[in-house]
């Protein structure tokens, strides 16, 4: 299986509580829910689109803990995303959390990297991350994210935690796929291609 991670983004990269106002406040984030205003039916086709080549998830506790407590509530075996999210494997990262109860689910604690390497060789198509930042950094790190699906809102809130914090890996990607939806939400897959290459405008002396 390839992972992929698929991520609401802000234009200034702000990932942080996209859903709603008391999705995420960690660090006095006052802004949760930015998202809503412009979700449209653009995005939600994307979503059913990348939601169907899942085989398995790949979650951080935070998201678990989001994911968790609202997708069980929605039982209809035809709806594109719960059904997927209720009943397909998820690998949980933790250090906290002993047991997942959530169906199908299992606490990936210790050997994070050497865990999800393993999982990468499971046959499939995708294991996939939603959201998830901290989770998604370390394994960037590990160069162990094949592609990007990163869904930027047109908003900027000048707060909150990004997916590319100062002191990311440098990393340089190449664009596979691009589209923007009804309401101006640009959609941009990327899959990396390894460390930046650098140059120079400047004339040689």
């Amino acid at each position: 299986m390839k992972i992929t991670l698929t991520t609401f983004l802000t234009l200034d990269g702000v990932m942080q509580a996209p859903g709603g106002p008391t999705e995420d406040t960690s660090g006095g984030f006052e802004q949760g829910g930015w998202l809503v205003p412009f979700a449209d039916e653009g995005m939600g086709r994307f979503m059913e689109k990348v939601f169907d080549r899942a085989d398995a998830f790949l979650l951080g506790r935070r998201t678990y803990d989001i994911f968790a407590a609202f997708w069980p509530q929605v039982t209809d075996e035809n709806d594109p995303i719960a059904s997927r999210l209720n009943n397909l494997p998820k690998y949980v990262v933790s250090t906290t959390l002993d047991k997942a109860e959530w169906n199908n689910s299992t606490v990936v604690g210790s050997d994070v990297a050497g865990e999800i390497a393993r999982l990468k060789q499971q046959p499939g198509r995708e294991l996939q991350i939603h959201g998830s930042g901290t989770l998604a950094r370390s394994l960037m790190t590990e160069d162990l994210i094949d592609e990007c699906n990163l869904l930027f809102f047109p908003v900027v809130l000048g707060a909150g935690q990004r997916l590319f914090e100062e002191g990311s890996r440098p990393t340089s990607f190449a664009l596979t796929d691009s589209s923007t939806t009804e309401s101006g939400v640009t959609i941009q897959t990327y899959r990396p291609t390894g460390r930046p290459e650098y140059g120079s405008f400047l004339l040689d002396q």
